[in-house]
Formats: C-alpha cells, sequence, structure tokens
C-alpha cells in the first residue's frame, strides 16, 4: 500500500490508553513520504470535530465537517491500522501542519 503524506486514512487506535484518543477515526498522515515508502509504519496525528482551542491543533474542514488536527495525539502505527484511504487535507492546511511541527519540535 502506497500512502503519502497529507493523506487522511481511517485508522484503527485501539488498543489505546489512558487520555490517548481511541477507536477508529481519520488520522493525516504527517510523516515523510521517504519513511512512508521504505518502512512499515507512518506517524498519523489523530482527526477530531470536538476539541478545545490549543496551539498543537489546526482547524480544517474535511469532508464537510469542521474539526482539528490533533499534533498533540501523533502516533506511530502499522499501516496494517489503516482501514482505507478518505482523500487529503488541502495545501493550506499541510502547511500550518508542518509549521505547528516544526515549533513543536524546535529547540
Amino acid at each position: 500500500m502506497v500512502i503519502a503524506r497529507f493523506e487522511v486514512h481511517l485508522v484503527r487506535l485501539n488498543p489505546a490508553e489512558g487520555h490517548e484518543i481511541q477507536k477508529t477515526r481519520p488520522c493525516v498522515v504527517v510523516s515523510p513520504d521517504e519513511m512512508n515508502r521504505h518502512i512499515r509504519t507512518v506517524i498519523v496525528a489523530p482527526l477530531t470535530t470536538k476539541g478545545r482551542s490549543y496551539p498543537t491543533r489546526i482547524p480544517l474542514r474535511f469532508q464537510q465537517k469542521s474539526g482539528q488536527v490533533v499534533l498533540d495525539q501523533l502516533r506511530t502505527v502499522d499501516k496494517a491500522r489503516l482501514v482505507r484511504r478518505l482523500g487529503r487535507v488541502s495545501d493550506k492546511t499541510a502547511r500550518e501542519i508542518l509549521a505547528c511541527l516544526g515549533r513543536m519540535f524546535a529547540q
């Protein structure tokens, strides 16, 4: 399965513990394409329609629903957890995700 950065996939996140986002839900792939091509895992950020406004959450509109990309809940998952491709985030959202990740992991 070819997975590309900024695609949205339905992902089985269970089992989860504590305050981790759980269930099967849409997630955006944030791992680089080079990584996506060569290893069996991808890094994803869940999408939610419920949420609080935090600096680590990017607002988006996807499939006629308003929600957020939850970058404070990044997960590395095996590609076997990806159920199906749902689409792709907009270029604007992709740029905002990269900018936020840069701020999160800058010194």
